[in-house]
C-alpha cells in the first residue's frame, strides 16, 4: 500500500440533484482524508484541458458542455482532493464503472448515474484513473496553497501584474 492523492469532481448533475451530501457520505467509507475542496466555475479552457485525452472522440464537445454545466444549468463542480493509502483504488471502487449501466448498483455511478438519449454518461462523479492522471488533474484544478499538504514539489515565486478580486 502507498499513500496517494486523487482528484474527485462532483459533476453538475450531482450538484443539481442535490447529491453532494450522499456522495461525500459514500466517499467517507474510504477512510481517506480530504486535503482540499473548492467549488469551481468550469471554463471551456479548464474543461478541454481536463479531458484532453478524449479530444479526438466524437462525444468530446458534448462532454465539455456537460462538465461546464451547460446541460444542467449548474455551471460549477465541487473539486476535492482525497489523500491516503491506496486513495485511487478506494475511490474508484466506490465510484463504480464510468458507464452507469455497467456500474454496480451499490456504487455512486450505479445508484445516481444515467445515460442521456444523446449518449452522454451523466455519472455524477469523476475520479482520477491512476497516479499520473491524479497528479496532472490535481495540478490543473488546485494551486498548491489550496491543499493542506504540499503533496507535490512546490516553489515560491513572485508574480507581477497579477490581477485578483478582493473584498471591497
Amino acid at each position: 500500500m502507498s499513500v496517494e492523492q486523487t482528484l474527485v469532481l462532483i459533476k453538475p448533475d450531482g450538484l443539481k440533484k442535490s447529491l453532494t451530501g450522499n456522495i461525500l457520505t459514500r466517499l467517507s467509507e474510504t477512510r481517506l482524508e480530504i486535503a482540499g475542496a473548492r467549488i469551481v466555475r468550469v471554463t471551456r479552457e479548464l474543461a478541454e484541458e481536463h479531458y484532453v485525452a478524449l479530444k479526438d472522440q466524437p462525444f468530446f464537445q458534448g462532454l465539455i458542455a456537460y462538465i461546464m454545466g451547460e446541460l444542467h444549468e449548474r455551471r460549477k463542480v465541487m473539486a476535492l482532493v482525497y489523500h491516503g493509502e491506496d486513495a485511487i483504488k478506494k475511490v474508484r471502487e466506490i465510484c463504480g464503472a464510468t458507464n452507469p449501466e455497467e456500474a454496480d448498483p451499490l456504487t455512486i455511478r450505479g445508484g445516481y448515474g444515467r445515460i442521456t438519449t444523446s449518449g452522454i454518461y451523466e455519472n455524477a462523479i469523476h475520479a482520477s484513473a491512476n497516479l499520473e492522471e491524479a497528479e496532472r488533474e490535481i495540478k490543473l484544478w488546485f494551486y498548491p496553497d489550496e491543499l493542506v499538504y504540499h503533496i507535490y514539489s512546490v516553489q515560491e515565486t513572485e508574480l507581477k501584474d497579477v490581477k485578483r478580486l478582493v473584498w471591497a
